[in-house]
């Protein structure tokens, strides 16, 4: 049988209602190699399809399983102690494939997948299921939600959260393509998608409930930044209008988008250029 049918297996009799307690050596093994998989990037909670994304909804319920069938224990990694139902992921082949991380708070649970020739600087955090792609930048104070999908030669800015999105299961996981880069502060959170090669200003919120004005198509979207945009917050005129409790009209935040110009091209890739060296 493969992994799929193992976990589709398990998912069932889970649903039926097996426990933690009454897992047995077999069923534990299929939870080990579905983390196996995942760290290795064998397996993805979502990924490219042509310019779509498709969601595989077993990979999702596999990492439910693992929280679902096993009990919170206590736990040592070096000298710190703590309480989960996982442990912390093992990190010795990430020298191996030149990715570093920072001493004293990188902290990658079981289940994620970082890849060559990253870096994630202390203190940061990767959740299960999140894929980080290669050449990819987790900095400072950065969080890396579950199954969320970064692809390759990202930057994320200092005090950036990218949200993670677990259950429903067949709902979209916030998907940040290849080269986008993130500014300090920014959020993507709810199944947002930033397409590739973009560059958003810093403390920018990305959620589908906030509008992004595209001015390059001319359209307004909900969910998504397009491919090669240069996006930053801006304030419209909300339709609460005045109100006694305030003065004046009031605003709500929106995201505008217009193309990637030469010049934030070029400061981008002078950050390439001191991050390689």
């Amino acid at each position: 049988m493969s992994l799929e049918s193992d976990v589709a297996d398990l998912w069932q009799r889970y649903d039926d209602g097996l426990t933690a307690a009454d897992t047995d050596q077999d069923d534990r093994a299929v939870l080990e190699r579905f983390l196996e998989a995942l760290e290795a990037g064998e397996i993805r909670a979502a990924e490219p399809d042509g310019d779509d994304w498709v969601v595989n909804a077993w990979v999702k319920q596999g990492i439910l399983l693992n929280f679902g069938l096993r009990e919170t224990e206590q736990r040592e990694y070096g000298d710190v102690t703590y309480h989960d139902v996982l442990p912390l992921r093992a990190t010795e082949d990430l020298g191996n494939r030149g990715t570093r991380n920072t001493p004293d708070g990188t902290v990658i649970r079981r289940g994620a997948y970082v890849g060559s020739d990253a870096i994630m600087m202390s203190p940061s955090f990767v959740n299960i299921g999140a894929h980080v792609g290669d050449g990819t930048l987790v900095d400072s104070c950065d969080t890396v939600g579950s199954c969320a999908q970064i692809g390759e030669n990202v930057k994320l800015g200092a005090n950036t959260l990218i949200g993670g999105v677990l259950e429903p299961v067949e709902d979209d996981p916030v998907i940040v393509e290849d080269n986008v880069s993130l500014g300090a502060g920014c959020r993507v959170t709810s199944g947002f998608k930033v397409g590739e090669n973009s560059i958003v200003g810093e403390n920018t919120l990305l959620t589908p409930r906030i509008p992004v004005y595209d001015l390059v198509e001319e359209e307004v979207l909900f969910g998504e930044l397009p491919a090669d945009r240069r996006a930053f917050t801006r304030f419209v005129e909300s339709s609460v209008g005045e109100h006694d409790l305030f003065d004046g009209g009031a605003f709500k935040p929106a995201v505008v988008a217009t193309h990637v110009e030469e010049e934030t091209l070029e400061a981008s890739e002078k950050e390439d250029i001191l991050r390689d060296n």
